[in-house]
């Protein structure tokens, strides 16, 4: 699977981006400074790297240096507030392969990073491994031996979002914050008839299932 390290001390946007890479079906790894992404290089592969541009201990030009001194020719997509010309000319002789300014327009950060992939010549099939069944984000497909199911674009991404952090229990607000965005006027409850629609069309699925946790939200269990 396509991993992409996510580079960014803010640790709320660090998730977020997370969140929607992980719905269109990629790894992610993340660090909160340039040097721990350094660290954490040292015993893992990436194949893209999106950083932020000011951070402590090591900033993203800083970064970038490091990794180019090194030879390491990996993919950089730099996402910053610092929107200027000189900026951006500063991040593109440091090494960088691509720029983006805040505030993220996620929809755009995928699409660049599709880009970013293809000119490098790395595939990405879009597929989630989860046991034995497969999540398909192009098609919005659960497939397993003997079964395929259809679902919804909005049932397709809380599916994503539960088996990104197996065990984690999300409260229904923090699912409305990021499936239906922050400033929804939409009833929390809204979860729960997607939860059941979940429930309902997975049925047949052995590989996991979606608790309930009383008083608090829901999980999702890989059996």
């Amino acid at each position: 699977m396509t991993n992409i390290l996510v580079v960014e001390d803010n640790a709320g946007l660090r998730r977020l981006i997370g969140i929607h890479l992980r719905r269109a079906g990629y790894e992610v790894s993340e660090a909160a400074d340039g040097q721990a992404a350094l660290d954490l290089l040292e015993h893992s592969r990436v194949h893209l790297i999106i950083t932020d541009v000011m951070m402590p201990r090591l900033d993203g030009y800083g970064l970038i240096r490091e990794l180019r001194e090194a030879g390491d020719t990996t993919p950089v997509l730099m996402v910053t507030v610092k929107d200027s010309f000189d900026d951006m000319r500063t991040g593109f002789h440091a090494g960088a392969d691509d720029y983006l300014t805040k505030p993220v327009n996620f929809e755009e950060l995928l699409l660049r990073v599709g880009a970013l992939l293809r000119r490098c010549g790395i595939q990405h099939s879009g597929e989630i491994a989860v046991g034995g069944c497969t999540l398909h984000a192009d098609t919005l497909l659960v497939t397993g031996e003997g079964f395929s199911y259809e679902l919804r674009p909005r049932e397709f991404a809380l599916l994503q979002t539960l088996l990104a952090a197996p065990t984690k229990i999300f409260t229904r607000q923090m699912l409305m914050d990021e499936l239906w965005g922050y400033d929804s006027e939409s009833d929390p409850r809204t979860v729960d008839t997607h939860i059941r629609r979940l429930r309902e069309k997975l049925a047949g699925v052995p590989d996991f299932e979606i608790q309930t946790v009383r008083g608090l939200g829901y999980r999702a269990v890989i059996r």
